[in-house]
């Protein structure tokens, strides 16, 4: 089979996005009233930050609008993955059914040709309030706008991100092995509400889960101390980008080797 180039997947993809925004457009009412219900959702995360600090100044040494900068770099560290490997969710039930099979004899990537197939839009409402609540604690604590901070920004954004995808990637692998896969992608679903917190204010246990067992301290807190405290960064920081790209090769490696072996419904 003839390689395949970046070029190419690009031009596909922004095919199918084209194809998949119309075909949701298409029920404005549906698209409307999801989009204003994830901008709520990240509202009332704002709200309980507040209603947290106005009892408490700061938690272990982090003041509010560090929290809040932390709170706004796991937004939009994690709206990849809700954007565009969304369709992970729908993995088991594809395998399960056997309508998996379709997806094993076209000529390009496996995995891409099924991320591909959906772009969850109401992320890009999770996106602007990331990037509105990054921009607003950014000016609250003085933090210096230039050129390599906003490049350390963007690197580490999008690095950090790759955790959280891996992650995903990983368990729903699982679907091609063991029947109840659900249950792995909810836990590991529900671990990433703790990557808005700094690991600091955990106990040992939970740093070193947090850590190297369930890596979720990487989506935010170690890849955001490059610009929040860029005088106290920890090793782990300044390598947390090879991380994300090493767990994300590994996480798509594995979701490759049971798709490859997938041979219909029972595999």
């Amino acid at each position: 089979m003839k390689k395949r180039t970046l070029g190419f997947y690009l031009r596909i993809y922004g095919k199918i996005l084209i194809q998949d925004l119309k075909s949701k457009m298409s029920y404005r009412s549906d698209f409307i009233i999801s989009l204003i219900g994830m901008i709520f959702t990240n509202i009332s995360g704002f709200v309980s930050f507040w209603i947290l600090f106005r009892n408490f100044p700061s938690i272990n040494g982090w003041s509010y609008y560090e929290m809040l900068f932390l709170y706004g770099f796991s937004l939009v560290s994690l709206t990849p993955v809700q954007c565009l490997f969304d369709n992970n969710w729908s993995l088991r039930m594809y395998v399960y059914s056997g309508d998996f099979i379709k997806y094993c004899f076209r000529p390009i990537n496996l995995f891409f040709y099924y991320q591909s197939e959906v772009f969850d839009i109401k992320g890009l409402g999770q996106l602007a309030f990331g990037i509105g609540t990054l921009v607003y604690s950014w000016g609250k604590l003085g933090l210096a706008v230039t050129p390599l901070a906003l490049i350390k920004m963007v690197i580490f954004l999008l690095t950090a991100s790759l955790v959280m995808i891996a992650l995903q990637n990983a368990s729903a692998a699982t679907c091609f092995w063991i029947q109840n896969s659900f249950y792995v992608m909810d836990l590991v679903f529900r671990f990433k509400d703790y990557a808005r917190y700094p690991i600091t204010i955990f106990s040992p246990v939970f740093r070193f889960l947090f850590t190297f067992v369930m890596p979720i301290a990487f989506i935010a807190y170690y890849p955001s101390l490059v610009i929040l405290r860029p005088d106290e960064v920890p090793i782990l920081s300044y390598i947390s980008p090879v991380i994300g790209i090493v767990f994300f090769i590994a996480s798509y490696k594995l979701w490759m080797f049971g798709a490859t072996r997938y041979s219909g419904t029972g595999s």
